[in-house]
């Protein structure tokens, strides 16, 4: 497995695989053709059929600024390899194309191309839930103190960029008030949530607070603010509701929440590694079904869990949303993403609860899940998976 690093990115919303990957993508092919004149770039399936609302062209253009660009749309076109494809090419004076490049955005920010310039260090020999919980248990460890063997000493410097990148995120989103663009209209509602729960009861408020957070940040996504990939754009809002509002309440030390950090980050990785984390490829199970994961692994290690309940937490945050389509109305990472980073980080606290009242041993284990979430994901039709040709998004009229 790579580092966990890579489950970690910090960028502009409102998508990490439609606008952080095509603005990625285009930057390196600029790079690599300064002699073009101007580019031309190809988007197919679901790269075209959600780009426009996820700003895919805006953020193309804005990478290619000053020069010309020509975009072209092939939402009914999907190549073999992954739904989100792109095929850059870059074009002399006299309009002929003189260099292309064909590009995947395969979800979490991630590209891939069939050059192996993606290629990135592995990091981790152990690849299976399975096999980490048999490592923390011949060694008497736990499962964050793996990944501090196995990755390089800066990845809590990391860690703390990003903690700092998500607090600033929960923040800043419970201060904006007004409108989301892209045509739905939909009211920013975190500010007007964080302040009725401020006046509940305590038990009441605290749950509360946690939709607020994870509110803020989902808006923030979607009105292209900076945020942190957990393990997507789509689906940022989850793991740092959880731990803000741990950190918030609880008064766990920043320490503690790196490490939190690290063992979260792990479950996507193990995600990530053993199936996907794209919508456009197993459908919101993939992103929301993850970040659910990670969060309820993270909170479980926080409250003293033992390695096999953390693993127990984390694979009911993803068994128990097994099936979950991606149908995004209008193409926008809005109705019903942001309601359900909410949602899913409440239940990611349920399932710590329920984890650590239990001794760890249970039925299904996260690996099954995992295998499950691939093969649920392969067998969904493309209309529900980030196409808006499914779903809520022909049904809820813009």
């Amino acid at each position: 497995m790579k580092s966990i690093k890579q489950i970690y990115k910090i960028g502009k919303g409102p998508s990490a695989s439609h606008t952080m990957g095509p603005f990625r993508a285009a930057t390196i092919f600029q790079e690599r053709t300064p002699e073009a004149e101007k580019y031309s770039v190809t988007l197919y399936g679901s790269m075209a059929a959600t780009g426009k609302g996820h700003q895919t062209d805006i953020a193309i253009i804005e990478a290619f600024a000053p020069k010309q660009v020509e975009i072209i749309w092939r939402s009914e076109e999907f190549l073999t390899r992954h739904p989100n494809a792109m095929k850059f090419s870059a074009l002399n004076k006299n309009n002929e194309e003189i260099s292309d490049w064909l590009v995947y955005s395969i979800g979490g920010g991630d590209l891939d191309d069939d050059t192996g310039y993606f290629k990135e260090k592995e990091m981790y020999e152990l690849a299976t839930m399975n096999d980490i919980l048999k490592w923390c248990k011949e060694n008497g460890k736990n499962i964050w103190e793996y990944v501090n063997e196995r990755e390089e000493a800066d990845v809590w410097d990391y860690l703390s960029e990003v903690w700092k990148v998500m607090k600033l995120s929960v923040e800043q989103g419970i201060e904006v008030e007004g409108t989301l663009p892209g045509g739905l209209n939909l009211r920013r509602k975190a500010s007007s949530y964080f302040i009725k729960a401020s006046g509940l009861k305590d038990s009441l408020k605290r749950r509360s607070l946690v939709f607020a957070y994870a509110l803020a940040v989902s808006e923030q996504n979607a009105g292209g603010g900076m945020v942190v990939t957990a393990p997507t754009c789509g689906s940022s809002g989850v793991l740092p509701a959880v731990l803000y509002y741990l950190q918030e309440y609880h008064k766990f030390s920043e320490e503690k929440i790196l490490r939190g950090l690290a063992t979260a980050g792990l479950i996507g990785n193990l995600v990530k590694t053993n199936a996907s984390v794209s919508g456009a490829e197993v459908g919101c199970q993939g992103e929301i079904g993850t970040a659910c994961a990670m969060a309820a692994a993270a909170t479980t290690q926080l409250f003293g869990g033992t390695p096999p309940q953390v693993e127990y937490s984390a694979e009911m945050g993803l068994e128990h949303h097994l099936g979950l389509t991606c149908d995004p109305v209008g193409g926008l990472v809005q109705v019903p993403c942001i309601e359900r980073n909410a949602f899913a980080a409440s239940r990611a606290l349920d399932a710590n609860t329920y984890a650590i009242l239990s001794d760890g041993i249970h039925r299904v284990s996260f690996d099954k899940v995992v295998k499950t979430m691939k093969q649920t994901g392969h067998d969904l039709p493309n209309l529900y998976k980030e196409t808006s040709t499914g779903g809520l998004a022909v049904n809820i009229k813009m």
